[in-house]
């Protein structure tokens, strides 16, 4: 659960990073004197950088573990919300077809291209229609990505998946309604507490 977390972390870390056009190594130097380094992220975050997901411990044994996590805290009536983010990233690598690759793989959502971003004024408008109607888009490739994500997006949301008891489809709604509903029991049985002196 820790370590995931942690992982999770350094993935939206160097997504920052990244973002405002500084080298992703610096951050890595900058981990390493660091009082929240540890030994698990001096192995992923060069992995990470480099887009190596090659498996030491799986999506699907991480998701095991943290799902596990949850559905206990949630049994107790603890909201674990990082622990629900974390396990919430891995389910969207799962669902990705990432669930044999290593849990840091979690950094594929925020690092698409692992060099460092380098930044652009955004375009108004008038700008990307006059760019638009210079050029005719012909590449099949470009025209085939949106079809083939549709596809894929069609087949997560058509077969839920079953996590340790509880239900997820592909828009995660299954999860966002046990926990809801859990939420609320909680909050019953704390007014009930508090309505007859137990609290």
């Amino acid at each position: 659960m820790i370590t995931a977390a942690s992982v999770q972390a350094a993935a939206e870390g160097l997504a920052l990073v990244q973002a405002l056009g500084v080298p992703l190594e610096k951050f890595v130097e900058a981990m390493r004197a660091n009082a929240s380094h540890s030994t698990t992220l001096a192995m992923k975050l060069p992995k990470m950088l480099e887009g190596d997901f090659e498996p030491h411990f799986s999506v699907k044994h991480m998701l095991k573990d943290m799902q596990i996590a949850n559905d206990i805290a949630l049994s107790r009536y603890l909201d674990l919300g990082l622990t629900a983010a974390a396990r919430d990233q891995l389910v969207e690598q799962m669902q990705s077809g990432h669930g044999d690759d290593d849990y840091s793989s979690v950094a594929r959502k925020f690092l698409h291209d692992i060099a460092p971003a380098v930044y652009e004024e955004p375009q108004t408008d008038t700008q990307d229609e006059q760019s638009d109607a210079g050029e005719s888009i012909s590449d099949t490739t470009e025209s085939e990505a949106p079809r083939a994500e549709s596809q894929d997006t069609a087949s997560m949301t058509a077969q839920p998946r079953k996590l340790s008891g509880l239900s997820f489809s592909g828009g995660g709604d299954g999860s966002a309604n046990t926990a809801s509903r859990l939420r609320r029991g909680f909050l019953k049985q704390l007014l009930s507490r508090f309505s007859s002196g137990q609290g």
